[in-house]
């Protein structure tokens, strides 16, 4: 005897069987409602605190550029008369001279360790996670104090610098005291400050390049040097781009160092456009040139601003 086996009738169910989840009722829609208005409610507050300390000053120093604006007195208007004035400024030129080779140096010195750092930490195999923190430690210390520290560490008498040089019967240098030596020294501590957040960056890059073409490199026989060359600075020259334009929009506002270490001394060696900005305000009392030569550094970092986010954009296209 043979069995036939039986077939069981597939189940099928009908489209128009299937029937749509009732409606939300009153409640479910106060409930929606009474969600969208809080969430409202939190971005009206963020954006009225952000029109207000940020994007209202901003409108208000543009116009007062063109304003005759002193304390207790009322503004006149003046037209381009602040420019004209801030560019006769004798300090006006050794303003922008500082601050673009403030700007070259910082991206000489301060570009190239904290790539370096980055490929040797994560070459490490032990103590990995222990320097990290150590290179991110300057981060955390507050700009000021950070400045004050190495204010005493460049003082010419008992600092630490020169004191180390004595022991090692080395000569000593004039560091911030001296004409020649100031901006570079401040390019240092600039360096030393904002190490530990660009070596992250460069460490996540790394990180993410597939470790397969490390191993073909080594099979063609490449060298390091090879191989950072051909594969680590191919693969990360985005994140390279971008941190080299971010570090040019920062450290062409530089202020913190030149006020609290040099005063913008010695012989206007150290004064920086900002720091410039900041005299014309608050020790020259003359508000309209002060914003004449914000709306003037505003403009040229505006146009950095606009590379990098086209360059942002082009990125993301190609990922």
């Amino acid at each position: 005897m043979t069995r036939t086996a039986t077939r069981r009738p597939v189940e099928t169910t009908d489209v128009r069987q299937v029937k749509a989840p009732p409606p939300a009722g009153g409640r479910g829609r106060r409930r929606l409602l009474l969600d969208q208005a809080r969430a409202y409610a939190f971005l009206i507050g963020g954006l009225i605190c952000f029109a207000l300390f940020s994007w209202y000053p901003a409108i208000r120093a543009v116009v007062i550029a063109f304003q005759k604006y002193t304390p207790g007195s009322s503004p006149e208007w003046v037209g381009t008369a602040n420019f004209t004035q801030v560019w006769h400024d004798p300090e006006f030129a050794d303003a922008w001279r500082n601050t673009l080779v403030f700007t070259v140096l910082a991206l000489l010195i301060g570009f190239a360790i904290p790539f370096v750092l980055a490929l040797v930490l994560n070459e490490l195999r032990h103590w990995k996670a222990f320097f990290r923190v150590v290179v991110y430690l300057p981060v955390m210390i507050p700009p000021v104090v950070t400045a004050l520290l190495w204010k005493w560490f460049y003082d010419p008498g008992a600092g630490l610098a020169n004191e180390t040089l004595r022991f090692l019967h080395l000569p000593t240098s004039n560091w911030s005291n001296g004409t020649d030596t100031a901006l570079v020294s401040l390019v240092i501590v600039a360096t030393w400050a904002n190490l530990g957040g660009t070596v992250l960056i460069y460490l996540a890059a790394l990180q993410s390049i597939p470790g397969e073409l490390y191993e073909a490199a080594e099979l063609d026989g490449a060298s390091l040097l090879q191989r950072v060359r051909h594969v680590t600075i191919p693969q990360t020259r985005f994140v390279i781009l971008m941190l080299m334009l971010l570090q040019i929009i920062a450290t062409m506002q530089v202020f913190t160092e030149p006020f609290v270490i040099t005063g913008g001394g010695p012989e206007s060696a150290t004064v920086t456009v900002l720091y410039l900005i900041y005299k014309y305000a608050f020790l020259y009392n003359d508000f309209g040139g002060a914003c004449a030569l914000s709306v003037m550094l505003l403009v040229l970092l505006g146009v950095f601003s606009a590379l990098y986010l086209r360059l942002t954009r082009s990125g993301e296209d190609d990922l």
